[in-house]
């Protein structure tokens, strides 16, 4: 499946959702423990780093320009490096004591988001969210320990979600049209060893790919759960992956030191890194969000 390189020395305390933005030739990712947004071309040495005036933990494109970023209170517009983060609306307003998370964009255009607490990891209450083009706010499903990757089929008929701390990916019928979901099953359950599943694409061939926190891995799995391959790491948290390039077949991994005690640090030095692999497959553009 490709050798995994190292790429970027970002030393993120939690990079995540690496998302490739074709007409610039640019990855972008966010540190989603610290205000931190990076950017950097394929084969660049360094990154470029903008400090917004909050964290932001989930990024998505917007189709009038720009981007959506879930802050920690919410989705907020942001125009890009050199502009400032403009709040669009309160996800937690009567959730007190938690915040945003993950997120990602169906093909109609709407950005699905989840919650959770911010202290307690293993507090069932996160809740996924699905935010419409008018700025809406629809509870579409609850009782999860930190909601985490979001994704959704090439055909449009199913929707993922990392369930992360029950150790957990779960699959719902996925209805484009009328935005809902149902049906909720699990996709895979991640055994203990093998970490907590962290952020989590699909690719153009319909096989999920997720990243393994504690698990020194990511996994892909078939459209029937079964495992087909493993990409091994040389850092214990990887939290993301997102394809690109200009044949979309350049996989970039973000990874996470947080959590690490000061041994953990001295025998992975690589972790908060970005890495890269070519595993021979093509993934998919992400969708912009409508509003």
């Amino acid at each position: 499946m490709g050798e995994v390189r190292h790429w970027q020395a970002a030393r993120d305390i939690a990079g995540e959702t690496p998302i490739w933005v074709a007409e610039e030739g640019l990855f972008y990712w966010t540190d989603c423990c610290a205000p931190a947004i990076h950017r950097a071309a394929p084969g660049a040495t360094t990154c470029e780093t903008f400090t917004p005036s909050e964290i932001v933990t989930a990024l998505a494109r917007r189709a009038s320009g720009g981007w959506i970023v879930l802050t920690h209170g919410g989705p907020a517009f942001w125009a890009g490096f050199g502009s400032d983060l403009v709040p669009a609306v309160n996800a937690v307003a009567d959730r007190p004591g938690h915040r945003c998370n993950d997120g990602a964009v169906d093909r109609a255009g709407r950005l699905w988001l989840g919650t959770m607490h911010k202290e307690d990891l293993n507090d069932s209450g996160g809740t996924l969210w699905r935010v419409d083009a008018d700025l809406s706010l629809h509870e579409m499903a609850t009782g999860f320990a930190v909601p985490n990757g979001i994704a959704f089929s090439p055909d449009d008929t199913v929707l993922y979600l990392t369930d992360m701390f029950h150790g957990r990916i779960v699959a719902y019928d996925f209805d484009l049209s009328a935005g809902t979901i149902a049906n909720p099953r699990d996709f895979a359950v991640v055994p203990a060893e093998d970490g907590w599943p962290d952020g989590l694409i699909v690719d153009a061939e319909g096989y999920l790919w997720s990243a393994h926190w504690g698990g020194w891995r990511v996994t892909r799995y078939a459209p029937d759960g079964t495992i087909a391959a493993v990409l091994r790491l040389p850092v214990s948290n990887v939290t993301c992956m997102g394809f690109g390039g200009a044949d979309l077949r350049e996989l970039v991994i973000t990874s996470a030191n947080l959590m690490l005690s000061e041994d953990d640090l001295a025998a992975q030095p690589l972790a908060g890194d970005v890495f890269t692999a070519r595993p021979g497959v093509a993934g998919l553009l992400e969708h912009a969000f409508a509003g």
